[in-house]
């Protein structure tokens, strides 16, 4: 994908979100959404040596642009993890500086990374070495007790000289000690302040928000002041919200009129997962949101949660689920 076509994708991205943003929560996404820059959950670079690499890394192309997270510290690794998924095709890199996680820090890597920006920055030059794809980093605005202003300007500075692509910003810190990462998502105060000042300070990197955003509303606020938003939490609870993303920021139309026809559009793909020996509720489980504000989506989470985990259950399931909702309002004109 050209850079220019990237940088208009980053514009709207969901984030990457470990059990969640796997590869069939991407397919469906990409029926309600064929511009945002979709990321895989975060993956590290021990297993993409070491695992199973088509399980890992595998996915679908309509699923473009999509970009992989990857989680590690060592920059030969992550110049290796690189090399083994160029033949996947993905369209960037991005190296997780944000995770709070206990299991991240012993590995050394994901927000304790905030506390060495000169690894950070060697981190970037190899991944960049490794490849012609965009190289990003996702990061916090400090841990613990660090100067937000100096923390975050001293990560951005040391990645930006090695040539990062694009700097993506939850803006809350992340407290190491003392708090969970669910936690550390909620408790720590954003500062969206924070991000816009660090894009004032470089204005020919692009700079990406996160943290906190609920609606296309708030995305549009700011993306007055910085180049691409990132929702997580609201857009896989609420996935419908997906579907004005394409009208709103992108000036065309959305790929599925409502989320029952984006649900509709995913029964080819779920019998194919399941000729592959797969379980229906692999797939369904990312659905579970899609009707907030319908009739009967009560009926259709429990007949989902009920009868998907079956091994023997088929599409059938979830057509019989959608046949309990009375109205589909999640629409692109909603």
């Amino acid at each position: 994908m050209a850079k220019k076509d990237l940088d208009r994708a980053r514009r709207f991205a969901v984030a990457p979100m470990i059990d969640w943003t796997d590869r069939h929560c991407r397919f469906f996404h990409r029926q309600l959404t064929a511009e945002a820059l979709l990321y895989t959950e975060m993956i590290t670079t021990g297993a993409i040596i070491h695992g199973p690499r088509e399980r890992l890394l595998g996915y679908s192309a309509e699923e473009h642009p999509v970009a992989l997270q990857l989680g590690g510290s060592d920059p030969a690794d992550l110049a290796e993890a690189i090399r083994i998924a160029e033949a996947f095709g993905y369209d960037e890199y991005n190296l997780n500086v944000g995770c709070p996680s206990d299991r991240v820090q012993s590995g050394k890597f994901g927000a304790c990374l905030m506390l060495e920006p000169e690894l950070v920055a060697r981190c970037v030059a190899a991944m960049k070495a490794a490849t012609q794809k965009p190289v990003t980093v996702k990061c916090r605005i400090g841990v613990d007790e660090q100067d937000p202003e100096a923390a975050l300007d001293n990560v951005a500075d040391a990645v930006v000289a090695e040539g990062v692509d694009a700097l993506i910003v939850h803006a809350r810190k992340a407290w190491l000690k003392g708090l969970s990462p669910r936690e550390n998502r909620e408790v720590p105060p954003l500062d969206y302040g924070r991000v816009y000042r660090l894009k004032q300070r470089l204005p020919d990197t692009p700079i990406v928000i996160n943290g906190g955003i609920r609606s296309l509303e708030e995305t549009k606020a700011h993306l007055g002041h910085v180049d691409g938003v990132m929702l997580g939490r609201a857009a896989y609870q609420d996935p419908a919200l997906l579907l004005a993303v394409d009208p709103d920021l992108y000036e065309r139309p959305a790929p599925s009129a409502s989320a029952r026809e984006a649900i509709e559009k995913i029964l080819p793909y779920i019998a194919d997962h399941l000729a592959a020996g797969g379980k229906l509720s692999n797939v369904t489980k990312h659905v579970l949101g899609a009707f907030p504000r319908v009739q009967g989506a009560r009926a259709f989470r429990r007949h989902l949660s009920i009868h998907a985990p079956r091994p023997e259950a088929g599409p059938e399931v979830l057509i019989e689920a959608l046949s309990l909702l009375r109205d589909d309002t999640s629409s692109a004109a909603a």
